[in-house]
């Protein structure tokens, strides 16, 4: 005597799903004897269907249904691959690239007049200079830094102030009015417990800035009159760093580089200049 099925109320529209995925895993395995595989595929891409294998329509759906499921029902994620944008540049910015030979190098004036020159914002822009250091100069140290003082600054006034009580009150309560905070080594563990508020904003003294110093008040007047950190970023030996306005004399930005180049050294090995948003002019050594 065959298996008497009980059926429940409520169930019979998930058995008649169940029996139409079955069927649609049947078709599947069917279809499979007239696939070939691989030919003419990418890597994970499915078998395709030689033409003439019949699959009802209905279950075509199905099928890929089944298929993208894990086994226990579940469906499975698939992670789509991000789309690489491509870089659209303004065509004021390829007038601009088009005055500048990549494969050429620049004397620094040249290079400063070029750079200007090919400046594209209506706004005083800042020129940046870009540096490449040796990595075999840096030894087994993987960042480097130092400092140097530019003789006309960098056009932008830096508000230096010096850590105290009430500096690490407004801390505290979120106003940062300052752009470098200078402190004496005995304030370093009262400014502890605003760490984690000046660390991610790079605003945290530290004796390899200069910035924790017996004597802040003489610190403050040199970081002040334009003296800057020179630093690498994290684990690439390259240097990005403002040295002037696209509005300073020639000479002025001129003198700038020179003094950046000075400081580093033998350790340069690529110098380029940029304005805000234009295109790298290329700086011969030497």
């Amino acid at each position: 005597m065959g298996k008497i099925r009980q059926v429940t109320l409520g169930d019979e529209e998930s058995e008649k799903e169940a029996r139409r995925k079955a069927e649609a895993r049947r078709q599947t395995k069917a279809s499979k004897k007239d696939k070939v595989e691989g030919v003419g595929l990418k890597g994970g891409e499915r078998t395709v269907l030689v033409e003439g294998t019949d699959i009802k329509p209905e279950f075509k759906k199905l099928i890929d249904e089944v298929e993208s499921e894990d086994g226990t029902g579940t469906k499975k994620v698939v992670k789509k691959k991000k789309e690489t944008k491509v870089k659209v540049r303004s065509k004021r910015y390829l007038e601009a690239a088009a005055q500048v030979d990549k494969n050429k190098l620049y004397s620094l004036k040249d290079a400063v007049g070029l750079v200007k020159k090919t400046s594209l914002t209506k706004f005083d822009g800042t020129i940046e200079l870009h540096v490449s250091l040796n990595p075999l100069s840096l030894g087994e140290k993987k960042d480097f830094r130092t400092g140097v003082s530019l003789p006309h600054g960098t056009g932008k006034e830096v508000k230096v102030v010096i850590a105290d009580e009430k500096i690490i009150e407004e801390i505290t309560a979120g106003k940062i009015n300052f752009d470098i905070l200078v402190a004496h080594p005995s304030m370093m563990p009262k400014l502890a417990k605003v760490a984690r508020i000046l660390g991610p904003k790079g605003l945290m003294p530290n004796p390899k800035t200069g910035t924790v110093t017996p004597d802040p008040e003489k610190r403050a007047k040199e970081l002040s009159s334009g003296q800057v950190n020179i630093k690498t970023e994290p684990g690439n030996p390259l240097i990005h760093m403002p040295v002037g306005k696209v509005s300073f004399e020639d000479k002025d930005i001129i003198d700038n580089v020179k003094a950046v180049l000075e400081a580093l050294g033998s350790k340069v090995a690529k110098v380029t200049l940029s304005a805000t948003m234009a295109p790298g002019v290329k700086v011969q050594l030497g």
